[in-house]
């Protein structure tokens, strides 16, 4: 007596993923457990798995030949969520369970020898997958329940064994409680509703550098990427860590594309953050570190899991330069593309990036003891491992002081700027340019093309004496075109924190100020 059963599953690229129709069929012949439909290795492996999972859960799959097929053939498959729906539609092929009932859900999920599901990566962009499919129902780990949940419009079942699962199928089964706990796997990271280290930095804390604290809510306030120059000390960290603590909250759809990332990444996913991340990787980061990448499954980089947030990279010059480069085109277009021989991803990659570096090797290049040892051609290669490409996609490069005993005691005498007052001030300049913006594709000021900068696409084109400053630049070849846009786009941030409806020639020349300083 031979039987077919069916059920489903989701094969993720990237965040994107593809209902996969998984087939059983449960012939005669000689005894075998054969698995097609391109699986990769530990979906191979999913073989022994499943059949020891069945048999410790009481419902043993027969002992004879058995073929699985995972279709779309030609679509690449990758992990060990599939064995959920592998048991399953293989129980429906001998009769254990409910065929229809299996046939109709979309199964996620790992099992183990013991007959545990396990929680996977990636659960929260697999069950937005079966929700953009029409499934109605999707079934996950336990341990993963509260993550799934987040997505409306589909029905969610959690159960911690396949034995569970069978009896949800109608196997004729008992079962007098869940044998295993809602719990995430050891090891596996617990993300938090909100970042509590970007809320508990407050941007009072920098004592002096009053340039560099303005410098960081414009870099808020229009979504532009900085660069700080400094010395060891000067703050550079301090004020990095203090941008995200600055922003506005996370919108509901960014938000969700942040808890899918961090799903990909491994995380058991609580509820949806509302604070934008930061990422800060060790200057040894490699380029798919960076980007994203690896063997098999296509994990996001450092550039995507600081999606909608911050990508801090301190000591920046001592990066690899085939890594830094890596970031040029994510910067530019919001998202990157990672090929592989056997699948393409796409992630998100909108990070405002925040370089940091000493002015040359030693770091005191700026003292006023003129006490640097570095030659001058040092201090050249030093900062030239930046590349020039690279640096032209920043919009805001700035110094950063060491701080003196005197500035220390005037800086104590003066009112600081806090961290609530400055995020008032991003959100009022955000809040114009979406108005400004509305009609438009764009919702921040870092986002608009040069052309509608310049006038084309129903932009609007400022006086040529407002821009008379930064057409003289751009005719002696001081900046790019590129640079061109970029100080454009600053000009207007700047004309949003000072409440003007356009920017004025000062607004410019302050845009200007702020790309050319390090360069001063």
């Amino acid at each position: 007596m031979s039987g077919l059963g069916r059920s489903r599953s989701v094969a993720l690229s990237g965040l994107t993923g593809a209902i996969v129709d998984i087939e059983a069929d449960i012939g005669d012949g000689i005894p075998a457990f054969s698995l097609i439909g391109l699986p990769d290795a530990s979906l191979g492996e999913s073989r022994g798995r499943v059949r020891s999972a069945a048999a410790n859960s009481g419902c043993p799959i027969p002992n004879r030949r058995i073929t699985v097929n995972l279709s779309p053939a030609a679509l690449p498959k990758h992990g060990s969520a599939f064995d959920l729906g592998i048991a399953l539609a293989a129980l429906a092929a001998a009769g254990v369970v409910d065929a229809a009932s299996v046939a109709r859900v979309v199964h996620v999920g790992e099992l183990g020898l013991d007959g545990a599901v396990r929680a996977v990566p990636g659960v929260l962009p697999a069950v937005l997958a079966a929700r953009a499919a029409g499934a109605p129902t999707v079934m996950v780990p336990s341990a993963s329940i509260a993550e799934a949940e987040l997505v409306d419009g589909i029905e969610v079942i959690g159960v911690g064994s396949l034995r569970a699962a069978a009896v949800r199928h109608g196997a004729d089964l008992s079962l007098e409680a869940e044998p295993f706990e809602r719990t995430p796997l050891d090891g596996q990271t617990v993300e938090a509703e909100d970042d509590g280290a970007s809320a508990a930095a407050e941007l009072a804390d920098v004592v002096g550098n009053e340039e560099a604290v303005e410098a960081l809510v414009v870099a808020a306030a229009g979504g532009h990427h900085l660069f700080m120059v400094g010395p060891p000390g000067a703050g550079k960290t301090m004020l990095a860590a203090r941008l995200p603590a600055i922003l506005p909250d996370l919108d509901v759809e960014a938000a969700l594309e942040v808890a899918c990332i961090r799903s990909l990444g491994g995380a058991t996913v609580r509820g949806l953050p509302t604070r934008p991340p930061f990422e800060a990787p060790h200057h040894t980061a490699s380029a798919v570190s960076l980007v994203g990448g690896g063997s098999g499954v296509i994990r996001p980089g450092a550039i995507s899991r600081a999606a909608h947030g911050v990508l801090f990279l301190d000591e920046a010059p001592e990066l690899s330069r085939v890594a830094l480069d890596a970031l040029r085109q994510p910067l530019e277009s919001g998202q990157i593309t990672v090929h592989r021989a056997g699948a393409v991803a796409t992630f998100p990659a909108n990070a405002q990036l925040v370089l940091a570096a000493n002015p040359c090797p030693c770091g005191r290049q700026d003292d006023d003891q003129g006490s640097c040892t570095c030659s001058p051609i040092v201090r050249r290669r030093y900062l030239a491992r930046l590349s020039g490409p690279l640096l032209d996609r920043v919009d805001l490069q700035i110094r950063v002081r060491r701080i003196t005993a005197a500035a220390m005691r005037a800086a104590d005498g003066r009112g600081r700027l806090d961290s609530a007052r400055a995020a008032a001030s991003v959100s009022a300049a955000r809040a114009a340019a979406r108005e400004r913006l509305a009609l438009t594709p764009w919702r921040r000021n870092a986002e608009v093309s040069g052309r509608w900068l310049r006038g084309g696409d129903g932009g609007v084109r400022l006086p040529a004496s407002v821009t008379s400053t930064l057409d003289r630049a751009l005719e002696r070849g001081a900046i790019t075109m590129r640079g061109y846009d970029r100080v454009l786009r600053v000009a207007w941030t700047a004309a949003d924190l000072a409440g003007a409806t356009t920017p004025a020639a000062e607004h410019v020349g302050f845009a200007l100020g702020l790309r050319s300083a390090v360069a001063a």
